[in-house]
């Protein structure tokens, strides 16, 4: 499509990179504007950013950074502690492929992150959206770059009323008449910025907005209508039980099988997760198992989990198979998910 395109409308992209140069946010990944950041940055916080704010990512960039600052050092880190940095960001495939993306970069790329789209998207994780953001930001190759910001931002410049899903190859194409030649990661970060700060999901500060006088969704008066999104539907509940397992003060953890929801993250055991109470069904050992009056909900992105919890204490002589015990005091350094954090949090105020 990019031999075809057309010029990109120069207004646009002028009066966007103006904005930026005066507005950017400051932070930690990016470069000035008009410069290069460095690569690995680029990826990282790309990865991260996904389904999680910007907010919640500062810190926890920053201590990865600062404990593996490149390609290397991160395709020579232990599973265990890249699984136990990335506890709380969810989507946890999204760490496993960071490792294995970095030892291909290593292994195949002589430690140099790849520069074009079609290169990036041979790497673990990298998909339609990371490979156009990586080679636009890091390397300043013109892709076209649409996350959900840039998407609610071009829906209502060229008011695109499709409904979403099927809107977003219309999105796209109007996005890539826009996207100029050169600095293309800083429009691409300009018109994140914007959707972040300006066209923002409810209420558009559409009098603050540099591309006003473009907008054809604020010409016909209804902006906020845009990107029209398909009705929701409601998401499947499942039920289950987290196993609380005491020996003196430990807990006994569990290894989640490599592949699935929550895949090689240490864990309090479970049993099935199905659409009725299962009970005690499937417990890390036999003993006196009570119920605790919590319970903790969880939503996943295909389905809602409610867990019922049940401790119980053995001797110092019983140990289950397949886990480890835990220091009670020291839990908050297993990396434990989100859904288990809750889990011992509850147990330990009911207790």
């Amino acid at each position: 499509m990019d031999a075809k395109r057309s010029s990109p409308p120069p207004a646009i992209a002028r009066a966007l990179l103006d904005w930026y140069d005066a507005h950017r946010r400051d932070l930690p990944w990016r470069a000035l504007p008009g410069q290069l950041p460095d690569p690995y940055r680029v990826w990282l916080s790309e990865v991260m950013l996904q389904q999680t704010t910007v907010a919640t990512v500062r810190p926890r960039f920053a201590a990865w950074v600062d404990r593996w600052p490149d390609f290397a050092s991160l395709a020579a880190a232990r599973d265990d502690d890249v699984m136990a940095a990335w506890a709380g960001l969810g989507y946890y495939a999204r760490a496993r492929n960071l490792v294995a993306a970095a030892k291909m970069v290593v292994a195949d790329h002589g430690g140099a992150f790849p520069r074009t789209e079609a290169q990036l998207r041979t790497l673990p994780g990298l998909g339609a959206y990371t490979a156009a953001a990586v080679a636009a930001i890091a390397f300043g190759e013109r892709a076209v770059v649409v996350d959900a910001n840039v998407e609610r931002v071009v829906a209502r410049l060229f008011a695109i009323r499709q409904p979403l899903p099927h809107a977003r190859p219309a999105i796209r194409a109007a996005a890539d008449t826009i996207t100029p030649d050169s600095r293309s990661g800083d429009f691409a970060q300009a018109m994140m910025d914007l959707g972040s700060a300006i066209c923002t999901p409810r209420n558009p500060r559409c009098l603050l907005c540099p591309l006003r006088s473009d907008c054809a969704g604020l010409a016909a008066g209804d902006p906020a209508t845009m990107p029209v999104k398909a009705a929701k539907q409601a998401k499947p509940q499942r039920r289950g039980t987290i196993f609380w397992l005491r020996r003196d003060d430990a807990v006994w953890l569990v290894r989640r099988p490599p592949r699935g929801l929550l895949g090689g993250m240490r864990a309090l055991p479970t049993g099935p997760w199905v659409d009725d109470a299962p009970g005690l069904a499937d417990p890390p050992a036999v003993a006196d198992w009570r119920w605790i009056a919590e319970t903790v909900r969880h939503g996943f992105t295909h389905f809602d989990l409610d867990l019922a919890l049940a401790v119980a204490d053995v001797e110092a002589h019983q140990t289950p198979n397949d886990g480890e015990w835990w220091p009670i005091a020291a839990l908050d350094r297993a990396g434990l998910p989100t859904l288990f954090a809750k889990a011992a949090d509850a147990i330990r105020r009911a207790e």
